[in-house]
């Protein structure tokens, strides 16, 4: 369905991708928040929030539950997501996106990625027996294009920006190649990330922090962690909706409107000039009293220095949100606040000597 005009869609494998209004559409089956939150058990991951999620598990390897850890350094403490079964948060996305696809009776699927997103998928869709065709840019890092190709997944690597990757794979899409499982536009891949708020608040017995600073580039987390914390705080199971606080890379930073005219490279996995869900993200700010700011190549490095000795072994995109919790600590985050900062991507598909 299409939450902007009401237009109603049959699914199925040839469902659109997106309304003829344009707008992203949604899953008319979203299962309502109980009143009292109900015993979850952490052995089945991600999926013990199945009664909360408009998708059955068909296609799992374990995700989900990732540990919450202290970070004193930094007075804050770590999600992390980077454990995950293809290294990044993108995986609680993959494993409802392909469990919608199995049950659909998907047979091939396209994606476009700078790396992550395209491993996750070309993962679970090899879990599922499910073609995959992912669309990378011509200079994708290495160890992000072999995790992709491991799989069996086509890569296809698109000369040009991120934008023109993503052209290309919607005009394959068009032209009959696959359903298009995109971590930016498919609706089952939100529902993933809002069990990251989900376990947030379990993992610190039933009640939320005073806010969450999470990177944003087509902002699949960010808007996870807001439907998540809304779904909760409307069920009344929370005391208080955390600030929602995101961190951009300068240079590519819509919503943050960077005005520096510098260009943070180091953190190339949220370089989205154009967000599918951009009147969303800023809806979650707004309504979340947060804010969205951009950090430097300079700060950056510097965070993902300071992880790896602190024993975090993050990618650049990662190391963005802990610079950015330092720069909104120094703004109008009083030190006493309890803060969770999600590390996102793993530095094993990451150039070392970067």
């Amino acid at each position: 369905m299409c939450p902007a005009c009401g237009r109603q869609y049959e699914p199925g494998p040839d469902e659109p991708w997106r309304c003829a209004c344009g707008a992203p559409l949604e899953i008319d089956a979203t299962p309502a928040v109980p009143e009292t939150p109900p015993a979850f058990d952490r052995d089945q991951g991600l999926w013990a929030f199945h009664s909360l999620l408009p998708v059955d598990r068909e296609v799992s390897l374990g995700e989900g539950f990732t540990p919450l850890v202290e970070a004193p350094e930094w007075n804050a403490d770590f999600k992390l997501e980077y454990v995950s079964p293809s290294g990044s948060f993108k995986d609680r996305g993959a494993t409802t996106t392909l469990s919608r696809a199995a049950a659909l009776g998907v047979e091939r699927i396209v994606e476009d990625s700078s790396g992550n997103a395209g491993a996750a998928i070309a993962l679970y869709a090899a879990r599922a027996g499910i073609d995959a065709e992912i669309y990378v840019p011509e200079g994708v890092k290495p160890a992000k294009r072999a995790a992709i190709a491991g799989t069996g997944a086509t890569v296809v690597e698109v000369p040009g920006d991120r934008a023109a990757v993503s052209a290309a794979a919607r005009s394959a899409v068009e032209s009959g190649a696959g359903w298009y499982a995109s971590h930016a536009w498919n609706p089952a891949f939100l529902a993933g990330t809002a069990t990251t708020a989900f376990e947030i608040v379990a993992q610190r017995g039933g009640s939320a922090p005073d806010a969450v600073v999470a990177p944003i580039g087509h902002g699949t987390l960010f808007l996870g962690l807001f439907r998540g914390f809304e779904a909760m705080d409307a069920a009344g199971w929370l005391d208080q909706r955390p600030r929602l606080l995101g961190v951009q890379a300068a240079g590519v930073a819509p919503i943050a409107n960077d005005g520096s005219g510098a260009r943070n490279d180091f953190a190339d996995g949220i370089q989205i000039a154009e967000p599918a869900r951009n009147a969303e993200i800023e809806r979650a700010i707004e309504t979340t009293d947060g804010d969205a700011i951009a950090v430097g190549e300079a700060e950056t490095r510097a965070a993902w220095k300071a992880l790896h000795r602190a024993g975090f072994h993050v990618e650049p995109t990662s190391a963005v949100a802990v610079a950015g919790l330092e720069t909104y600590r120094e703004r109008d985050l009083d030190s006493t606040a309890e803060v969770v900062v999600p590390l996102t991507g793993s530095g094993l598909k990451t150039d070392p000597s970067a």
